[in-house]
């Protein structure tokens, strides 16, 4: 276990990013420019992101609103586009720094915040050599990752790999959309408002159709903004499965039952869509989530997760188990 230290009483938001200053120039082979500050507001190369510089990089910051939140403590991880997958080779140099950063940044913190590090997905000995580092970090929970990398997910080959290595070291997974684009998606902000649940959702498909979750039966893997599109497809597939060899070829349980193993979070914009999440997923696989500080973030973590039926000791407890802590 990563995490030896008392956490604060409350809530637990496990969706919730950081990077710090001398990090903003983002991995190796970065496509979308580094980020920068500009008179206090953090820019994306030129693209202004709506919110303070020191939301994302000030630790002192970060606490401070998540007291205000209400909440007991936060899940900080680096923001997406800092996840090192364009050119990972040449990236060992910006994971250890952040990881080892995230550590001191969290130790900081007097139990209000906790860390989820960085890993790569294309070599498994590099990977094995990081998330080891990261299970000796103390504040240190587990890894945040993309669902996809290079056109492919977690059903097969490396990333299924790194899953494996992660649950060995009973390391927490969460996984966070990259805003692929596509084309079609130019206008709108619809790389977010459809690419980031697209991409959810095809990870989720991936883990539960592949097996993922039968032949590692204790990774906890959560997957942010309430799952994508998953919770109103899972009975699409799960007719698929039983129609289609295909689709049942890679596992032995239908995806309904294992969709109850999978941990997501409250981030879904509307109350319905949490009820249908609720109606799918187990009750002690649902977490808070804010995804603080983006614009598309919850702004009020605690009361949506209450409003939507789920109370407070339950939270705090499944924030606590999906991050492998003792209540």
């Amino acid at each position: 276990m990563a995490v030896t230290g008392d956490i604060r009483a409350g809530i637990i938001d496990v969706h919730a990013h950081w990077l710090p200053r001398d990090l903003l120039a983002l991995p190796p082979g970065s496509p979308l420019g580094g980020l920068n500050d500009r008179d206090g507001d953090l820019f994306l190369g030129d693209l202004p992101l709506s919110f303070p510089t020191a939301s994302m990089t000030d630790i002192e910051t970060i606490v401070a609103d998540t007291v205000k939140a209400g909440l007991g403590a936060r899940v900080i991880s680096a923001p997406p586009f800092a996840f090192p997958v364009h050119v990972p080779e040449q990236a060992d140099d910006y994971i250890t720094a952040y990881n080892e950063q995230l550590a001191q940044a969290v130790s900081s913190a007097d139990g209000t915040l906790v860390g989820l590090g960085l890993v790569r997905l294309d070599d498994v000995a590099a990977a094995r050599r990081q998330l080891t580092r990261l299970a000796a970090l103390d504040g240190v929970a587990g890894v945040a990752v993309p669902p996809l990398a290079h056109g492919h997910s977690y059903g097969a080959g490396v990333m299924r790999e790194v899953l494996g290595v992660a649950a060995g070291l009973d390391l927490a997974v969460l996984v966070h959309p990259m805003q692929l684009p596509r084309p079609e998606w130019a206008d709108h902000y619809l790389v977010n408002l459809i690419g980031n649940p697209v991409e959810s959702t095809t990870a989720v498909a991936s883990v539960l159709l592949d097996g993922v979750m039968e032949e590692l039966p204790d990774l906890r893997i959560c997957f942010v903004h309430g799952g994508g599109c998953a919770p109103s497809l899972i009975g699409r597939w799960e007719h698929g499965w039983r129609a289609r060899a295909d689709v049942r070829r890679g596992s032995s349980r239908p995806p309904a039952e294992s969709f109850t193993r999978l941990y997501f979070d409250t981030i879904t914009h509307d109350p319905e869509v949490l009820r249908l999440l609720r109606a799918h997923a187990a009750p002690d696989r649902i977490l808070c989530g804010s995804d603080y500080p983006f614009d598309m973030a919850q702004p009020d973590p605690v009361g949506f997760a209450l409003a939507g039926g789920i109370d407070a000791a339950t939270l705090e407890a499944n924030g606590r188990a999906f991050l492998g802590i003792g209540s």
